[in-house]
């Protein structure tokens, strides 16, 4: 069901550090920092050869970003983001098989402009995971 890796979120206190260091210390081609304000966070896209890196900073003091850095200061991984061909039949899936959707359960559109679902860490060892199609 699931397909490629299509990112790796991680939360960062200091989003022009974050962008530096992958852009100066790595090496890696990095977008300008990309308001979402439907999700509560800018965004900066690193573009990898096989896949790309979201770095998450809070946008505003209701962002879930923020709660996340109050209990991991340094940041951190927030999500991993997997391809699905068809998100619907995936999240159908996924519930009859017991995994839990987050919110009310139906896509919205994610910072790719494609529709996502997260479902529960809890039930993937304590890995929020993002479902986008592909």
């Amino acid at each position: 069901m699931i397909g490629r890796l299509n990112h790796v979120a991680i939360a960062v206190p200091d989003l022009e550090a974050a962008r530096a260091l992958y852009r100066d210390t790595l090496g890696a081609k990095v977008s300008e920092p990309v308001p979402q304000p439907a999700h509560g966070v800018t965004v900066v896209f690193v573009e990898l050869p096989n896949t790309k890196i979201e770095l998450l900073h809070p946008l505003g003091h209701s962002s879930p970003i923020a709660g996340f850095l109050d209990k991991n200061p340094a940041g951190g991984i927030h999500h991993v983001c997997y391809e699905v061909d068809d998100i619907i039949a995936a999240r159908d899936k996924l519930k009859a098989a017991g995994a839990r959707v987050l919110g009310d359960g139906e896509p919205r559109i994610g910072a790719h402009d494609k529709p996502v679902l997260f479902l529960h860490p809890k039930d993937f060892y304590g890995t929020l995971v993002e479902l986008e199609q592909a």
